[in-house]
């Protein structure tokens, strides 16, 4: 047996600079980061896949080498062009290295089998195959991949709470990253369910039900956004021991006051000190529950943000991008009502036009239980593309710099109006705005976004576009600038 040594190296392809190569050689640890990439049928002879979709494990046994690696790759041209790789395969040595039965059911054959069903559409066929999977002692890494697919599969049957179900098991037992789930356009119809409200407020929470990783990375964008609440809490705990402390010592002397006597404390005094430490206890534990209270509704807010930050887009140029790529290039404008008024709004704006578009604003026009259009069906659609040409948040100095000539290219298709895709997740988002502002959902209202992407203000009925020109600075102005 090999030990448990892992090395983990990365390399880039020329077709996504933004993708990562990974090789680990513990079979069976779960892997960091994910591509959504199919790998070439030509590669098969020599790997056998274990897929979470869109995100690929291989066990590499090829009968010139004794021995056995785990990699998570895009595609065969690593095998064939060695040279453009950084990395080599980390391999352990085996005394025996038998050769797996052909025909033996696995849970990696499962998986594997259920991906071909589900690409040939056959879903119910594929659900079986991921259920199969589950039964036969898979290992995280596989189980984590079944478990997903799984959902997807439910996800695509329209089955929000076995979708739901799947998910939430995934997430406490074998690691998934609630950010897959908010990124991954394959689950789009997902996230406009209450099913998913529900479980993005668990994961929020935090819990042995979910566990508490997403929880964690919203209070550290908390920490960063109110850096001192930490800081004041702390105080306030502090000073209230201090005045239990005192109150503890001052209840006998107040006693002894009350009684009188030869010794006894001045009672006018003690019962001063009594009433000073009782109220600063009340003070204080006030202040930590208004700031606990504050903290709960910023992450509640932040939560809300990410979600806002991965709503699809259609631009003009029949484009689909998430509305994280905006960022630094545009001010959206959602115009959220009844078809009249978003209708009423946008011939209003038009006047402004040339103001508008100086200040980089972009109507976002929802329009109240509009339908789906046909190629967003049940979340799977033509926004993958834009999905897979988005950075991950972990990539380094250099990812970043080579994304400047993609949102080159993306300041030029913005023009003054786009169009929603998903429109049931957009709604769902607003609603939640308008319950967070005070605001009965279904309302007619307008909210407008900063270029870093989140919320400027918001108002009910028809936006004033006179007031918004002489609000929003130019796109060159030196406070556009401090606002990206």
């Amino acid at each position: 047996m090999c030990g448990p040594s892992i090395v983990i190296g990365t390399s880039r392809t020329n077709a996504n600079p933004y993708r990562r190569v990974y090789c680990c050689t513990e079979i069976g640890k779960p892997v960091s980061s994910y591509t959504k990439k199919q790998v070439d049928e030509t590669s098969m002879d020599v790997i056998n896949p274990v897929v979470l979709r869109h995100r690929r494990y291989s066990f590499v046994t090829p009968n010139q080498l004794p021995s056995s690696s785990l990699f998570l790759h895009r595609k065969p041209a690593f095998f064939n062009s060695p040279k453009k790789c950084i990395f080599s395969p980390i391999s352990c040595s085996s005394s025996t290295s038998p050769s797996p039965e052909v025909g033996s059911e696995t849970a990696e054959s499962c998986v594997n089998l259920g991906l071909t069903l589900f690409s040939r559409g056959r879903v119910k066929d594929a659900l079986i195959q991921f259920e199969t999977a589950l039964t036969l002692n898979p290992n995280p890494v596989e189980a984590q991949a079944a478990l997903y697919n799984k959902a997807c599969c439910h996800t695509y049957r329209g089955e929000g709470k076995k979708a739901a179900d799947c998910l939430r098991t995934a997430l406490k037992e074998y690691n998934l990253k609630f950010g897959t789930i908010l990124n991954d356009p394959d689950l789009a119809s997902f996230r406009a369910t209450p099913e998913f409200k529900e479980l993005q407020e668990e994961a929020r929470l935090g819990g042995e039900d979910i566990g508490s990783s997403f929880r964690r990375d919203l209070k550290v964008i908390s920490e960063v956004q109110a850096p001192f609440r930490g800081v004041r809490k702390f105080f306030y705990v502090a000073f209230t021991a201090a005045a239990g402390i005192s109150l503890f010592l001052t209840i006998p002397r107040l006693f002894l006051a009350i009684q009188g006597g030869e010794g006894a404390p001045d009672i006018l005094a003690t019962a001063q000190n009594f009433g000073i430490n009782v109220g600063g206890i009340v003070v204080f534990v006030a202040l930590y529950i208004w700031d606990n209270k504050k903290e709960e509704e910023q992450l509640a807010q932040i939560s809300r943000n990410e979600t806002l930050s991965r709503l699809p887009l259609r631009l003009s140029t029949n484009r689909v991008v998430e509305l994280v790529q905006l960022r630094d290039s545009a001010r959206p404008v959602i115009l959220a009502g009844k078809k009249e008024t978003v209708s009423l709004a946008i011939q209003k704006a038009e006047r402004f036009r040339t103001d508008l578009l100086n200040r980089g604003v972009i109507l976002v026009p929802v329009i109240w239980g509009e339908k789906e259009s046909l190629i967003e069906k049940r979340g799977f659609g033509g926004s993958r593309k834009a999905a897979s040409s988005l950075p991950s948040v972990g990539e380094d100095f250099e990812a970043r710099a080579q994304s400047i000539t993609e949102k080159t290219k993306l300041k030029s298709e913005i023009r003054f109006k786009a169009e929603v895709v998903s429109s049931g997740e957009w709604e769902r988002w607003i609603k939640e705005q308008q319950k967070s502002e005070g605001v009965t959902p279904g309302e007619d209202v307008y909210i407008i976004l900063r270029l870093d992407g989140r919320v400027r203000r918001s108002g009910r009925g028809l936006p004033d576009w006179n007031q918004i020109v002489k609000e929003l600075p130019p796109m060159e102005a030196f406070l556009s600038k401090l606002e990206r």
